[in-house]
């Protein structure tokens, strides 16, 4: 069944790993696609996979920047967000942006 909207899940694999993803039908739906191996490329070989985090939008084009932005993200700052320590966020956001080296001159 085709739900409004779309909603962003993030899946532990058997592996230890994460999987971010998006999808337009019901989540429990689509993680029991992911557990059959069905349009799971990533997932397929990761079985069994566990629901560990999701969240519902209403326009998909917030759902889409939602998950390329997790996607993107440090397991540190996924596992942050599963946990729903929200004030986190930001600072492992600013650890993974610093570089090793000197920064610009403020001249």
């Amino acid at each position: 069944m085709q739900i409004d909207g779309a909603s962003v899940y993030i899946l532990l694999c058997a592996d230890g790993s994460y999987y971010a993803g998006l999808t337009r039908k019901e989540v429990e739906t689509r993680v029991s696609e992911h557990n059959l191996g069905i349009n799971a490329d990533y997932t397929a070989r990761r079985r069994p996979v566990t629901l560990v985090w999701s969240e519902r939008f209403e326009l998909l084009t917030d759902a889409i920047a939602t998950e390329r932005r997790i996607k993107g993200w440090s397991r540190a700052k996924k596992e942050a967000l599963i946990r729903g320590d929200y004030d986190a966020l930001p600072a492992l956001s600013a650890r993974r942006n610093k570089k090793g080296g000197p920064g610009p001159s403020s001249s």
